[in-house]
């Protein structure tokens, strides 16, 4: 049987929209108390408002801000990190800065919310990172983005150790329809589903509800750490 998160305080990091919002949404329906919180903390109050879910600004890569976060939530239950900031490109175009920063965001920002936010933490609270099917599946131009989810699978299982036995996990998204992929234009993104989707085992496109329940059941399951949770629909296997 899983806990419960009605009453627990779940901080959600990440944008307004997509995988972020609908994990807000999700655990807010959960029964949860829900910290919504990014670097746009405008537009986090536009997303939710009349929702009853809480905004706050934090910078993953301002480590006095994360400091500033958890001394104004006081104690928090479970922690949700969706936080990315992407360097594509194949190896002789990666600029450096940008992979310091997809690095300082996706993997050390995590790190820093571990550090100051644990101590505020029940012994059965949790924590939620965020890898990326390509960590088990490289793909020819996603070079940096499969260092940063590879290295988020390394942390998450080191952190189950030390922070033990309050519970470390991650989630691991395949394809999934969340609006990353609008920037290819209707026609283009459309194709790129199709084709995905006729190699995916599971033959479709995941949804940000799929992933949205893997979170809350990596936040809920009592004996679950050190885990990544593929939710791919089997795509690492083509």
């Amino acid at each position: 049987m899983t806990a419960s998160l009605k009453d627990r305080t779940v901080l959600v990091v990440g944008r307004d929209g997509g995988i972020a919002r609908q994990i807000a949404l999700s655990a807010r329906e959960a029964g949860a108390r829900v910290v919504a919180a990014g670097r746009n903390q405008a537009a986090l109050e536009s997303a939710y408002e009349g929702l009853h879910i809480t905004d706050e600004y934090v910078d993953l890569t301002d480590e006095a801000s994360i400091d500033v976060l958890g001394e104004r939530l006081g104690t928090v239950d479970h922690v949700v990190s969706t936080a990315s900031a992407r360097a594509k490109g194949r190896l002789a175009d990666l600029d450096r800065e940008a992979v310091r920063l997809a690095f300082d965001t996706k993997v050390i920002g995590p790190m820093m919310l571990a550090k100051h936010l644990a101590p505020r933490m029940p012994h059965d609270g949790s924590f939620v990172f965020f890898s990326g099917a390509t960590a088990v599946k490289p793909v020819v131009g996603f070079l940096a983005v499969t260092g940063t989810n590879s290295a988020v699978d390394g942390v998450i299982r080191s952190l189950a150790l030390e922070l033990a036995p309050i519970r470390v996990n991650a989630v691991s998204p395949g394809t999934i329809d969340s609006g990353a992929w609008d920037a290819l234009g209707e026609q283009a993104k459309a194709e790129f589903f199709r084709n995905t989707s006729a190699r995916n085992p599971a033959r479709r496109i995941g949804t940000v509800s799929d992933v949205a329940e893997a979170v809350l059941f990596a936040l809920t399951s009592t004996f679950l750490t050190g885990v990544t949770l593929g939710i791919d629909g089997g795509e690492p296997l083509t």
